[in-house]
């Protein structure tokens, strides 16, 4: 499911705001939610710490499961994949003032959660070793 929100700014704060409406609203039902995101330096538990009390930020933290995508891999990184789709139909285009981004993009995340979307992974792990030879250890016995 995609969730996209947009800000004035990318701080620690917001990031932490944004994980606790996920626990909160979001997903207000589920006992775990598993977070997929890339390593940018706000995206850290420690930002729910500068941001809530302890009591609050460990609440969260208790709730959400993050998976960090590959720092060198981002060309598997299903969220780019998610974020050039929603360029090409979404923000292709000159959008005057933030409020119409958020209305926009809104009607896209709705759009796109409903079709349910999946990725399709073609390159396997045979691939890899013959395509990528050189970086898998050879054991010759």
């Amino acid at each position: 499911m995609a969730q996209v929100t947009v800000t004035d700014r990318h701080t620690c704060q917001d990031w932490a705001y944004l994980m606790r409406d996920l626990v909160d609203t979001q997903f207000a039902t589920a006992t775990r939610v598993r977070v997929v995101m890339d390593n940018l330096n706000t995206h850290k538990p420690s930002s729910l710490y500068k941001t809530f009390p302890a009591a609050e930020a460990k609440r969260i933290l208790d709730r959400l499961e993050f998976h960090y995508t590959p720092k060198h891999g981002s060309w598997l990184n299903s969220a780019v994949i998610e974020f050039s789709i929603l360029q090409r139909q979404c923000l292709n285009r000159r959008i005057p003032d933030q409020q119409t981004l958020r209305e926009e993009v809104a009607a896209w995340q709705k759009r796109r959660n409903a079709e349910a979307g999946a990725v399709s992974w073609r390159f396997t792990t045979a691939d890899a070793r013959i395509k990528l030879k050189r970086l898998y250890p050879s054991f010759d016995l």
